[in-house]
C-alpha cells in the first residue's frame, strides 16, 4: 500500500522513512539544495521534499519542471520552515513524468475562469483539489444519511418517455437518421424509432421514485439528470445531480422535517469531514463560511406561508427588480431578502400558488394553492423544491386536463393512484447547489468536474 502525503502531514507516520508520489506544485533551486513542494491529492496541503546535491540525480532533479510526477523516499522530519509542520529530507527521488514550461499551471493564483479552459488539468489546483474532495466526501454522506434513516436507494432511469417537469427542455435520444428521418403527417415518425416512440434524458427521477414509494415506504434517488435550457447563468448546466427522497404515508410537514434534517447533517458533516478544505475555502474563497455553515447547522428553521411572505416583502418597502404580488413566484432577490432580512435564518415557504406550480403536487383545500415548499437558505436562496405529491385520481385527473397534459403516456403514473394509494411527499436537491453553498464557489461550473452548458461539452 502506498503512503498518502495526508497520512503523513495529518499523523507524522513513517517518521524513520517513507515513500510517496505525488506532482510538483513548486520548485525552489538554490546552490546545493532544492525545496520541492509535492501533493498527490490527498489534502489541500502539499509537503516540502528536500532534496541536497548528495542525490546521485540531483542535477536532473533541479532542473525538473512544475507539474512533474515524482516518487520520493527519505526521512520525514520536524520543519523549521514557518506554516508546515514536517518535511521530507529525500534519500530517492525518481521522475516518474517530466513536465516543461509549457505546463499551464506554473503560478500559484489562476482565475477561475482561466482554470474553466483547462478544465482536464484544474484538479491539480489547490481550489479544485479542495472542491472535488468536499464533492466525493458529500456523495457519500448522502447515501451515509438515507442509509442511517432506512431509506431504499433506487436508481431510476436516465432515458426516459416522461417529462416529470412539462417544459419540455428534454435532450432527445433517437436513432433516427437526422438528415433523412421518416416522416409521418409532416413530423418525424417516432414509431420507427429504437424504442418506438419519442424519448429523452431525463430532467428528474421524481415520478418514478414515487412508484416505489408506494412499494418500500421511504426511497431517495440519486443520480445525473439533464435539461435542454439554455442559459448561462451561475446556477444552470445542462448536466447535473439530483438528490430526490420520497416518502410514502408523508405530509408536507413530514417532507420539511425531512429536508430540514438532512440539510443539517449536511452541514455539520462538511465541518466535521471536511475541515481541511473547509477551511481553506474560508480563507481563500469565502471569508466566514464556516460562521456561515455552522450558523445552519444549529438554527431552527422557521415555516411561512407564501401568502404571508409576499406581504412581508410588500410591507419592507425595499425597491425590487422584479414585482412582489400574490400569484407570481418568487425570485432569488425575494427569497434572499426573507431569509437574510426577514427571518435571519433558514425558512421554508410553503403552499405556493397552484398556477406556478407542477400537476403532480396536492390541491389544498382552498382551490388556490398546492402543498408545495421552499427551502431558502442566507446567501443563496432556494436550495431545496419539494411538495406532498395529489394522491387522489380524481383531482389528478382534472389539474393534468387542466393544464393540457396528456394521460395516455402517463397511464402508469395514474395507476399508482388507482390501488393503494396514501398521502406522499418529496423533495428535490440538486448536488451541485449543495457543493456551491457549503464550498462557497459561486459558479455550478467549478464544482462538477467536467461542466456541460450551452455551446460547451469538449470532454
Amino acid at each position: 500500500m502506498k503512503t498518502r502525503i495526508k497520512e503523513i502531514v495529518h499523523q507524522g507516520s513513517c517518521a524513520d522513512s517513507c515513500s510517496f508520489s505525488g506532482w510538483v506544485r513548486s520548485i525552489r533551486s538554490s546552490k546545493g539544495i532544492c525545496f520541492i513542494v509535492l501533493n498527490d491529492g490527498s489534502t489541500v496541503e502539499g509537503i516540502q521534499v528536500v532534496a541536497e546535491s548528495s542525490l546521485l540525480n540531483f542535477s536532473h532533479i533541479s532542473r525538473i519542471g512544475t507539474g512533474a510526477a515524482l516518487t520520493v523516499s527519505g526521512a520525514l522530519v520536524e520543519s523549521p520552515a514557518a506554516g508546515q509542520k514536517w518535511e521530507v529530507v529525500a534519500t530517492a527521488i525518481e521522475i516518474i513524468g517530466e513536465a516543461d514550461d509549457s505546463f499551464p499551471l506554473q503560478k500559484k493564483r489562476h482565475t477561475f475562469e482561466y482554470l474553466r479552459t483547462i478544465a482536464h488539468l484544474r484538479p491539480r489546483s489547490n481550489t479544485f483539489g479542495a472542491v472535488f474532495r468536499l464533492r466525493s466526501k458529500l456523495a457519500q454522506a448522502v447515501h451515509r444519511f438515507f442509509s442511517e434513516n432506512n431509506f431504499l436507494y433506487v436508481h431510476t432511469p436516465i432515458i426516459t418517455a416522461s417529462d416529470c417537469e412539462g417544459a419540455g427542455e428534454l435532450f432527445r435520444v433517437t436513432t433516427l437518421d437526422a438528415a433523412n428521418p421518416p416522416v409521418l403527417n409532416g413530423r418525424p415518425d417516432f414509431s420507427q424509432d429504437f424504442f418506438g416512440r419519442k424519448t429523452g434524458l431525463t430532467v428528474s427521477g421524481q415520478l418514478e421514485g414515487e412508484l416505489f414509494a408506494l412499494a418500500f415506504g421511504d426511497i431517495y434517488t440519486f443520480g445525473p439528470t439533464f435539461r435542454a435550457e439554455n442559459s448561462n447563468t451561475a446556477r444552470h448546466a445542462s448536466e447535473f445531480w439530483m438528490i430526490e427522497p420520497e416518502m410514502a404515508f408523508a405530509t408536507l410537514a413530514d417532507n420539511a422535517d425531512l429536508a430540514e434534517k438532512f440539510i443539517k447533517y449536511l452541514c455539520r458533516f462538511a465541518l466535521d469531514e471536511c475541515a481541511d478544505d473547509m477551511a481553506f475555502f474560508d480563507r481563500h474563497v469565502e471569508n466566514g463560511l464556516l460562521e456561515r455553515i455552522r450558523a445552519v447547522a444549529e438554527a431552527e428553521f422557521a415555516r411561512m406561508e407564501y401568502g404571508e411572505a409576499i406581504e412581508h416583502l410588500r410591507r419592507s418597502g425595499s425597491a425590487f427588480a422584479y414585482p412582489v404580488e400574490w400569484g407570481l413566484d418568487l425570485q432569488t432577490e425575494h427569497e434572499r431578502y426573507i431569509t437574510e432580512q426577514i427571518v435571519g435564518g433558514p425558512t421554508f415557504i410553503l403552499n405556493y400558488p397552484k398556477d406556478i406550480k407542477a400537476f403532480y403536487m396536492r390541491q389544498n383545500d382552498d382551490g388556490r394553492t398546492v402543498a408545495a415548499m421552499d427551502l431558502l437558505v442566507p446567501k443563496v436562496g432556494e436550495i431545496i423544491g419539494g411538495s406532498q405529491r395529489e394522491e387522489r385520481l380524481e383531482r389528478l385527473e382534472a389539474r393534468m386536463t387542466e393544464m393540457g397534459i396528456a394521460r395516455e403516456p402517463l397511464w402508469w403514473y395514474l395507476d399508482s393512484r388507482r390501488w393503494g394509494s396514501c398521502p406522499h411527499a418529496g423533495f428535490g436537491l440538486g448536488f451541485e447547489r449543495l457543493v456551491m453553498y457549503l464550498s462557497g464557489m459561486e459558479n455550478i461550473r467549478d464544482v462538477i468536474p467536467f461542466p456541460r452548458t450551452p455551446r460547451h461539452c469538449e470532454f
